[in-house]
C-alpha cells in the first residue's frame, strides 16, 4: 500500500468549507487555553491544538508542522478559535511598540475580536 493512500484530503479535514470564520495572517498567534474543550476533536485538530500548548505558535508553523495548505491549517485553527480551545496571542511586552509587524498583528486582532 502506498504512503499516498493513507493521506486524507484537504476537503475532508475541513468538511469542505473553504475559508476560515475568523482573519488570520501567517504570522498570527494562538495559544491554547488552560482548560480542554469538550467533546470530539478529530486528530488534525487535536495537534493544532497540542503545537498551541505552552507557547504560542504561527499559522504557518502549525501549517508546516502539520504538513497541510495554510488554508486548511486556517480552518482547523479557526473551528479551535470558535471551540474557545485556542485564543490569539499578544506580543510580549518587550516588544518595540513602533515595531510596524507588531502594529500590524495588534490591529489584525482588534479587526478578528470587533464586532
Amino acid at each position: 500500500m502506498d504512503d499516498d493512500e493513507h493521506e486524507i484530503r484537504p476537503y475532508a479535514l475541513t468538511g469542505g468549507r473553504t475559508r476560515p470564520t475568523n482573519e488570520m495572517s501567517l504570522s498570527s498567534l494562538l495559544k491554547a487555553r488552560a482548560t480542554a474543550p469538550e467533546g470530539y476533536l478529530s486528530p488534525e485538530a487535536a495537534h493544532c491544538l497540542a503545537l498551541c500548548r505552552g507557547e504560542a505558535r504561527s499559522v504557518a508553523e502549525v501549517a508546516a508542522t502539520l504538513g497541510q495548505p495554510v488554508q486548511v491549517a486556517k480552518i482547523l485553527l479557526s473551528d479551535l478559535l470558535d471551540e474557545g480551545a485556542l485564543i490569539m496571542a499578544m506580543p510580549t511586552r518587550t516588544a518595540d511598540p513602533k515595531d510596524p509587524n507588531l502594529l500590524e498583528a495588534v490591529l489584525e486582532g482588534l479587526r478578528t475580536y470587533v464586532v
